[in-house]
């Protein structure tokens, strides 16, 4: 699937929109299941922390998950660079609240929420859901840019970690101190899911977080690139799916999800 399908593919508008804090742009909308949930899915979505890219790129996916899987789905949105507040810490700040408020605006328990991010919001769910006092279920990556150095190093998409840290030479320090190689691992399930065929945000970056955590669940699937795991009509959809919306993931209680075509 090429990025400017799924990108520039109008999405379902939200069955409603709330504001996780005063500012007008604090804003998160709601996707309902047919039938009433128990689960809530909050969806990160990525753009390399940058403004020019906002949650809208995300409603097919948010849409296809709250039918087809019956699960709320929260779809907020947070400041980026090139907006005011938006990078570090702002960027950050505005997850933890998003984190922290959705679920009770929602009427959801911790336990029951499972944060999903794709792109840089993979590495925005990673690194604020280890910080927080009561962690979500589950974070699920979605070709989650999660080894920020050597993304600074290879200056992945023109230079946008040095951009997020509003420095252009951060130090070492600067990098390692947001880099999800680098800070605790969340207390939760963690899942990550790249294709093997993404020529934006290597899949070996998801391999190197696997490492540092041994027990979360790596799925690479084959064939797909760096749009397909947030699109509806691909063929790896469901697999995206049921990472977010089985409960539980753990097979011996119930779930199946360690069957998916990949690698742990």
């Amino acid at each position: 699937m090429t990025r400017v399908h799924v990108l520039d593919r109008p999405g379902p508008a939200p069955d409603r929109t709330l504001h996780y804090d005063p500012r007008p742009a604090a804003v998160v909308e709601v996707f309902d299941p047919p039938h009433a949930s128990a689960g809530l899915a909050i969806l990160l979505h990525g753009g390399f922390w940058r403004a020019a890219y906002d949650r809208t790129y995300l409603r097919g996916m948010a849409a296809a998950l709250a039918a087809q899987n019956g699960i709320m789905v929260a779809l907020p949105e947070y400041r980026r660079v090139g907006e005011p507040g938006g990078g570090i810490p702002g960027t950050l700040a505005d997850v933890a609240e998003i984190l922290q408020r959705v679920p009770g605006l929602l009427g959801a328990a911790e336990s029951d929420v499972v944060v999903a991010g794709h792109s840089a919001g993979g590495h925005l769910a990673l690194v604020v859901a280890a910080d927080i006092p009561r962690p979500p279920r589950r974070v699920v990556s979605l070709a989650g840019v999660l080894d920020l150095a050597a993304a600074h190093d290879a200056r992945l998409s023109n230079g946008a970690v040095a951009a997020l840290l509003g420095e252009s030479e951060p130090s070492e320090a600067q990098v390692a101190a947001i880099d999800p190689l680098r800070r605790a691992v969340p207390p939760c399930e963690i899942v990550l899911l790249h294709g093997d065929r993404d020529d934006e945000v290597p899949v070996a970056y998801s391999r190197a977080y696997r490492r540092k955590a041994p027990d979360a669940e790596l799925i690479v699937l084959p064939g797909a690139d760096h749009y397909d795991v947030i699109d509806p009509r691909s063929e790896v959809f469901s697999r995206v799916a049921s990472a977010i919306a089985t409960s539980p993931l753990n097979p011996e209680v119930g779930g199946s999800f360690n069957d998916h075509v990949g690698e742990r």
